[in-house]
C-alpha cells in the first residue's frame, strides 16, 4: 500500500446525531473510528434553534449546542473527528476505497454512511431569512410544531408527508392553512381525504408563497399568490412549514450502493447493512419516514454494532 494511502478500521461519513452516535459506540469498542464531518458539520440540527424532544434535555437545548456536546462525547472516547467531505468512493473490491476532498485516499475495513438528507426549500429570500434566524420557518412540523401550539400556521406541500404534517399541526394549532401549488394533490387519496375532512385545515389550491412577512425577528404572516389569476393576498400566521420533500445526500454512493427511486439507501430490514459487505448506513440517508434526531441516533448505534460484529467475524483486528 502506498504511504499516501491511510488504512482505517472504521470510517464514518457524516456528523449528525447518527454519525456522532456511531462514533461513540465504535470508539468504545476500540474500533478507532475516523469521522469526516462533511459539508455541514453537525447536520441539519445546526439550523434548529430549539430541540425539546430529545430525551435527556428537560429544559431543551439548541441544535448547535447539542451537536457540539455529541462531538465532545465522541472525542472523549478518542474518536478521530476531522473536517472534510467525501468526493469519491470505490466499493467494487474487498477494500473500501474512499477519497476525501478529491485528494486524500483512504482504505477502510468498514464504512458507516451517515450523510443524512437535506430538506428542500422554496428558495425565496424572505423564507431563507427567517429559516436561518429561527424566526418562524421550518421544514419539520413534528420537530417544531410544539412551539406554535394554539397559533395559526401555514404549510406548503401536496404529498403524503405534507398531509401528515398538516394533520399533525391541526392537532396542536388553532388553524392550519395549506398551500397546494396546482389544482391536484400528489398525496394518496386517503391522505388527501383526511386533510379535506379536517375542519381546522384551510386548503388553498393553485397557490404559493409570494413572500414571508415579518418584523425582522419573527414571522407575522405570508403573502400568497394565486397561480391562475395572479392575484395576491396576505394572511396572518406565526409559523411557516415547508413540506416539499427531502433530498438524501447519497449521490456519491449511487454507483455501488442500492438506493430507492428517490435516493434513500436501502438497508437489510432490521439492520444497518447495505448491499455491499462491510458498508453500513444510519440516519436520514436511509430514513424517509421518521427523520428525527432520536431515530437517527438509534440507527447510528446499530451501524457501529453491526460494523463491530462484521470485523469480529472477519477476524480483522
Amino acid at each position: 500500500m502506498s504511504e499516501n494511502i491511510e488504512h482505517i478500521r472504521c470510517l464514518i461519513i457524516g456528523s449528525g446525531p447518527a454519525g456522532y452516535t456511531a462514533a461513540i459506540y465504535a470508539a468504545r469498542a476500540n474500533m478507532n473510528p475516523v469521522l469526516y464531518q462533511g459539508l455541514q458539520p453537525g447536520g441539519q440540527l445546526t439550523t434548529t434553534n430549539e430541540v425539546e424532544n430529545f430525551p435527556g434535555y428537560p429544559d431543551g437545548v439548541t441544535g448547535p449546542e447539542m451537536m457540539i456536546q455529541l462531538e465532545q462525547q465522541a472525542k472523549r472516547f478518542n474518536a478521530d473527528i476531522r473536517t472534510g467531505w467525501v468526493t469519491k468512493v470505490d466499493f467494487t473490491g474487498p477494500v473500501h476505497k474512499v477519497w476525501v476532498d478529491n485528494t486524500k485516499e483512504i482504505h477502510a475495513d468498514t464504512v458507516i454512511i451517515a450523510t443524512g438528507a437535506s430538506a428542500k426549500y422554496l428558495g425565496i429570500p424572505s423564507e431563507q431569512k427567517y429559516l436561518l434566524s429561527g424566526g418562524g420557518v421550518s421544514a419539520c412540523a413534528i420537530c417544531d410544531g410544539f412551539f406554535y401550539r394554539n397559533q395559526e400556521v401555514l404549510i406548503v406541500g401536496a404529498g403524503d408527508s405534507a398531509c401528515e404534517e398538516a394533520t399533525y399541526l391541526a392537532n396542536i394549532c388553532a388553524k392550519v392553512t395549506m398551500l397546494v401549488r396546482t389544482d391536484k394533490f400528489r398525496a394518496s387519496v386517503i391522505m388527501e381525504n383526511r386533510v379535506r375532512s379536517n375542519s381546522k385545515i384551510n386548503l388553498l389550491m393553485n397557490s404559493e408563497i409570494d413572500e414571508v412577512l415579518g418584523d425582522d425577528n419573527v414571522v407575522t404572516g405570508v403573502r400568497i399568490k394565486n397561480n391562475k389569476t395572479g392575484s395576491t393576498h396576505e394572511i396572518a400566521v406565526t409559523g411557516v412549514f415547508i413540506a416539499i420533500g427531502h433530498t438524501p445526500n447519497t449521490a456519491v454512493f449511487k454507483d455501488y450502493i442500492q438506493c430507492d427511486e428517490t435516493g434513500y439507501i436501502k438497508n437489510v430490514p432490521g439492520t444497518s447493512k447495505t448491499n455491499v459487505e462491510g458498508v453500513f448506513v444510519c440516519g436520514d440517508a436511509a430514513d424517509r419516514v421518521y427523520r428525527q434526531a432520536i431515530t437517527a441516533a438509534g440507527t447510528g448505534c446499530m451501524a457501529a454494532l453491526d460494523a463491530e460484529r462484521y470485523l469480529t467475524a472477519k477476524g480483522i483486528h
